[in-house]
């Protein structure tokens, strides 16, 4: 079993944000390989599901982003998982759109979600999908990720959040070290991969 967090803000007035994308590659994965529907369990929305007979949980905390460790906490003690058992989606300023790319620990780059998960589960090890969603050229960050994707970039979104689905595929199935081989070397223009694993 490992535990897959997609990091957003609940509810349809954040919807759209660059903020949720994370909850947005969660949306796809669980499209493709859910079980179940999604259910209230955590302080959060979770479904269960698989991949060539790997079995993850999919998790979407519904306690804001700043406390988002709280729901993560919950589901790893729950499934008695351990750091290296959880990998975590989420927006990432500090990468133009659309660059992907996965990491194992590292900091937080102040980012709340992270933050949070780091304080309540006890360090920082666990596997991350960084989705780029660059830094604005004048403003205030924060604006920035509360806001929605432009017209444009809403054009490649669909093939980000397939490339980012099918790089959380391969962390599962294969581990992380292979997925990051692979999907760090892509480029940001890079079409996601045709042939899905087996639901």
């Amino acid at each position: 079993m490992q535990l897959v967090v997609g990091l957003g803000n609940p509810g349809p007035k954040y919807q759209g944000h660059r903020h949720n994308v994370g909850f947005m590659v969660v949306d796809r994965l669980a499209e493709r390989y859910a079980r179940e529907p999604f259910r209230d369990k955590f302080s959060g929305q979770f479904a269960r599901a698989s991949i060539d007979g790997t079995e993850f949980g999919l998790l979407k905390p519904q306690t804001y982003m700043n406390l988002s460790g709280q729901a993560v906490q919950k589901a790893l003690a729950f499934f008695k998982l351990e750091l290296a058992e959880l990998v975590v989606i989420h927006d990432e300023l500090d990468l133009p759109f659309p660059t992907l790319k996965l990491k194992v620990g590292g900091g937080t780059a102040g980012h709340n979600g992270l933050k949070s998960i780091v304080q309540c589960c006890g360090g920082p090890d666990f596997v991350r999908v960084r989705v780029g969603i660059h830094a604005p050229r004048s403003g205030s960050g924060e604006r920035h990720v509360l806001s929605d994707f432009s017209r444009e970039e809403c054009l490649t979104l669909p093939d980000v959040l397939d490339s980012a689905s099918l790089a959380v595929a391969d962390i599962l199935v294969q581990g992380a070290p292979a997925a990051m081989n692979r999907h760090n070397q892509a480029t940001k223009s890079a079409k996601p991969r045709t042939k899905e694993p087996n639901t």
